[in-house]
């Protein structure tokens, strides 16, 4: 194999130091301004003619646009340009949303960049003329850095995102795990292990207290840790995971069916599907097998004698059977290990057939 094919894009998200908040915010204004142009101006276009604008059509119109009064870099005005393009063919729109700078509904800051415009140089971000500080827990002098984006969070704190190429660490385990997902915890494995989640159910009552005395900037805090928190778990067991494994399974259980119900606010604080994306695109770089699996009945279905047991839980109203006893061999289950048991025989069986057809 390749060097080139060992290698995988990455991307790192970096702090940036409070001080130059003033400055990007200023500049995330006009970001919004070029959208805006770009937005009305490729509506005009598409309803009296019938035609799209492509990105190298809107450079043309944006060009010189410094020359006017804008402190952005051409570059960046390019890149706003291919990523409307991306977006508006990505949502089939005729307009895409307004990005507004002022106003309670103010869009969060946004600076796209080119790699070509950016240097990374004794610990700080050449950018524009501007040296820019940030917290590097990465090491970015040891990369080779490729587009990215300064973006704002809720808080108004400003961050640096960029891609690097990483070289990637094969996997060679050859055993094989399945995973069940659930509302009690948020995934459980066939081996064992249990992801709780609940981070929101934790502080909730905190959250609670902040909103009633009407502290927005606590408010947001608590919001942001819920995130980190569930962000930070959910990372830690994936990678687990796609190290130990050479083969993952997982029920193709749904969020969208669930939303809808009284149990949304624990299926959203779950991340089911942040779980999977996260799954995914670390087998795909470890080279490890990962595939979702019908997982209707395994919860039923004892593990043990492979029989769909008359004294299994049923229904919703087995959602609070957590333990139940096999009536045909007697074992004695617990509800989530035996269904990750089963999703993971139904996996072997997927992963025969394919080779048996190939």
């Amino acid at each position: 194999m390749s060097e080139t094919a060992l290698k995988t894009i990455k991307t790192l998200c970096l702090r940036v130091k409070d001080k130059h908040a003033k400055t990007l915010c200023a500049q995330a204004r006009e970001v919004n301004l070029v959208w805006n142009f770009i937005n009305e101006l490729s509506e005009k276009h598409t309803r009296r003619t019938g035609k799209f604008f492509s990105a190298y059509d809107l450079n043309k119109y944006t060009t010189g646009s410094s020359k006017e009064g804008l402190s952005l870099h051409s570059q960046t005005v390019q890149a706003i340009n291919e990523e409307f393009v991306t977006r508006r063919i990505q949502f089939r729109k005729l307009r895409l949303s307004w990005r507004k700078s002022s106003g309670v509904r103010r869009s969060l800051g946004w600076i796209p960049i080119k790699k070509s415009v950016i240097r990374y140089r004794n610990g700080q971000l050449h950018y524009q003329g501007q040296i820019i500080n940030l917290w590097d827990s990465y090491g970015l002098a040891d990369y080779e850095l490729g587009s990215g984006s300064f973006s704002e969070d809720a808080r108004g704190r400003w961050y640096f995102n960029t891609t690097v190429k990483t070289q990637n660490d094969q996997n060679t385990a050859i055993t094989s795990v399945g995973i069940d997902l659930g509302l009690k915890e948020c995934a459980v494995a066939s081996d064992g292990q249990r992801l709780t989640g609940r981070n929101y159910r934790k502080l909730e009552a905190k959250l609670g207290i902040a909103q009633r005395a009407n502290k927005k900037l606590r408010v947001k805090n608590i919001h942001a840790k819920i995130k980190n928190r569930r962000k930070d778990e959910l990372h830690k067991f994936s990678t687990k995971l796609t190290q130990e494994y050479g083969a993952i399974f997982i029920g193709n259980i749904s969020s969208k069916d669930f939303i809808q119900t009284k149990m949304a606010k624990s299926t959203l604080d779950a991340g089911w599907s942040l779980l999977k994306t996260m799954l995914e695109y670390k087998s795909d770089c470890a080279g490890v097998v990962f595939e979702e699996v019908n997982e209707a009945y395994t919860t039923q279905t004892c593990s043990c004698c492979g029989n769909a047991s008359p004294s299994s839980p049923k229904g919703r109203a087995g959602l609070r059977i957590r333990e139940w006893t096999c009536s045909d061999c007697g074992s004695v289950n617990d509800r989530d290990l035996n269904a990750a048991k089963n999703i993971l025989a139904l996996g072997h069986e997927r992963l025969a057939g394919g080779i048996l057809s190939i």
